[in-house]
C-alpha cells in the first residue's frame, strides 16, 4: 500500500473521528439543557419583576400546548443573521417543552442590528406558519420600537399560544383569537407516540453506532486500496525525440455577464423559514424594528 493512500485513509480517518466528537457534545448540551426556563434575556431589557411575570407565563402556557414559547435578546451576534443565530442556538441546545429537539418557539431580539426573528419548530412549524408569524411580528412590532418589551413579549406568547390551538387553514390567515383544544389535543396524542426513552434516541447508543459505521468504512477503504502507482507522465515519453512542432492561438467566442445593480431601497421583512445547519427545518418571520 503506498504513502499516499495511508495519509488519506488516516486524514478520513481523522475528520470521522472529530465529526462524531462534536456530534456526541451537541448531543450532551442538549441533554443537559434546562426546559422549564423559557426567558434569555442576555441584553436587560427586563426587569426582575418583569421576566418572572413572563416566565411564569410562557412556563403554563407552554404546557398547555406542549411547546416551549422561548424568548432571546441579545446584544449582537457575532456577524450571524438573525435567522441563522436562531437555527444554531436550536440545533446546539436541542430545546423543547418535554424532551431535546421537541416542540419549539422562539422570539430572538438583536438589539445591535435591531432585528426581529420568529421560528417555529416540530409542531409549531406546522401551526406557526411564515404567514401567522409575519403577523405576530407586526402585532409587536409597534411596541418593540417603542420600547414596551415586556408588552411586546407578552403579545407574542399568547398569541402564539391562541395559534397553536387552531390548526391552519389553506387561505390566507387572520388571527381571530380562536382556541381549538380539540385540534391541540389531537396533535398532543401524536407526539406521545414517540418513545424518548428508546435506545435508539440515546445519545451513547448513537455515538457507538458511529464508531461501528466508521470502523466498517475504513476497514473497506484499506482493503480496496491497490497496489502502488508506477506509471506516472514521464513514462512514455521519449525526450530525446518528444517536443512542441508548433503554437497558435484562435478565439472561440466571448461571453457577457450581467448583474442587477443592489436597489437603494431598504425592506423591513426578511427572512422565512428554513433549515438550520443541522438540519431541522423551521418556520420563520424576521425583519427590524
Amino acid at each position: 500500500m503506498s504513502t499516499i493512500s495511508m495519509q488519506k485513509q488516516g486524514f478520513l480517518f481523522l475528520l470521522m473521528s472529530l465529526v462524531l466528537i462534536l456530534s456526541m457534545g451537541i448531543t450532551a448540551k442538549a441533554e443537559t439543557f434546562d426546559r422549564h426556563k423559557y426567558i434569555y434575556d442576555d441584553a436587560g431589557l427586563l426587569t426582575d419583576q418583569e421576566a418572572s411575570k413572563l416566565q411564569e407565563l410562557s412556563s403554563r402556557l407552554s404546557e398547555e400546548r406542549d411547546t416551549a414559547f422561548i424568548i432571546i435578546t441579545v446584544n449582537g451576534t457575532d456577524g450571524k443573521s438573525a435567522k441563522q443565530y436562531v437555527g444554531d442556538y436550536y440545533d446546539e441546545n436541542g430545546p423543547g417543552y418535554d424532551q431535546p429537539f421537541g416542540n419549539t418557539a422562539i422570539l430572538f431580539l438583536d438589539m445591535q442590528g435591531r432585528d426581529i426573528y420568529l421560528a417555529g419548530f416540530k409542531k409549531a412549524e406546522d401551526y406557526l406558519t411564515d404567514e401567522r408569524l409575519d403577523l405576530i411580528r407586526d402585532e409587536i412590532t409597534p411596541a418593540l420600537s417603542e420600547g414596551n418589551y415586556f408588552e411586546a413579549f407578552s403579545d407574542y406568547i399568547t398569541t402564539s399560544h391562541e395559534y397553536m390551538g387552531e390548526e391552519p387553514s389553506s387561505g390566507s390567515e387572520e388571527y381571530n383569537g380562536y382556541d381549538s383544544d380539540a385540534d391541540h389535543q389531537e396533535y398532543a396524542n401524536e407526539d406521545t407516540n414517540v418513545d424518548s426513552e428508546n435506545i435508539l434516541f440515546q445519545w451513547w447508543f448513537q455515538v457507538i453506532a458511529a464508531l461501528v459505521v466508521a470502523g466498517i468504512v475504513v476497514a473497506i477503504m484499506i482493503y480496496s486500496s491497490g497496489g502502488r502507482v508506477t506509471v506516472n507522465g514521464q513514462t512514455y515519453i521519449n525526450n530525446k525525440h518528444s517536443k512542441v512542432l508548433s503554437r497558435s492561438d484562435r478565439f472561440v467566442r466571448q461571453t457577457v455577464t450581467k448583474q442587477k445593480k443592489p436597489s437603494n431601497n431598504t425592506n423591513n421583512t426578511s427572512g422565512g423559514g428554513g433549515i438550520s445547519r443541522g438540519g431541522h427545518s423551521h418556520s420563520g418571520s424576521g425583519g427590524k424594528f
